[in-house]
């Protein structure tokens, strides 16, 4: 199952259980402006299950901050910090889950129409390529008999023969 990560989004693991999204929040933001933090709680236990997510307005920043924070110790815990993958299938705030199944649907035949245009320019690209290399063969092809055609002149012929009539 191959996700598209999502750039200016962290996962950060190996959270000590002290650490809350202030804490996480005021750990990032010296990299750079923090959209959002958020820390997954236990349904059970209400605590956060030792992992959460930190979305940086830019991507820049959540590179900066991946390089510089993972391997770094929060509270005595080394942390894990990757980019993340998209939510799954699940439900929660922004979940599928939660949308009517026709929600996406204006987007998917914009999609659809998209890779029909797409698939349009490759194929025109295509002929237009096939179309260039056949007259660049013609090219060639006309090239090597017109100096045929040289060595075969009847005028260098008749001149050279004169040539030697001469003497």
């Amino acid at each position: 199952m191959n996700q598209p990560v999502q750039k200016n989004t962290l996962y950060v693991g190996g959270l000590a259980e002290e650490v809350d999204e202030k804490i996480l929040h005021a750990a990032f933001v010296p990299f750079g402006e923090v959209k959002d933090v958020k820390t997954p709680l236990d349904q059970a236990t209400q605590k956060h299950r030792s992992f959460g997510f930190v979305t940086f307005l830019e991507r820049e920043d959540a590179a900066a901050a991946m390089d510089n924070m993972d391997g770094a110790e929060l509270f005595g815990r080394v942390l894990t910090v990757n980019y993340a993958f998209p939510e799954r299938i699940k439900g929660g705030e922004q979940g599928w889950a939660a949308q009517p199944i026709w929600a996406d649907a204006d987007t998917w035949f914009e999609r659809q129409q998209q890779e029909e245009e797409m698939q349009r320019l490759q194929a025109e690209h295509r002929a237009a390529m096939q179309a260039a290399e056949k007259l660049h063969r013609d090219k060639l092809a006309a090239e090597r008999e017109g100096e045929k055609e040289e060595e075969t002149d009847p005028m260098a012929a008749a001149e050279a023969q004169a040539v030697k009539q001469s003497s």
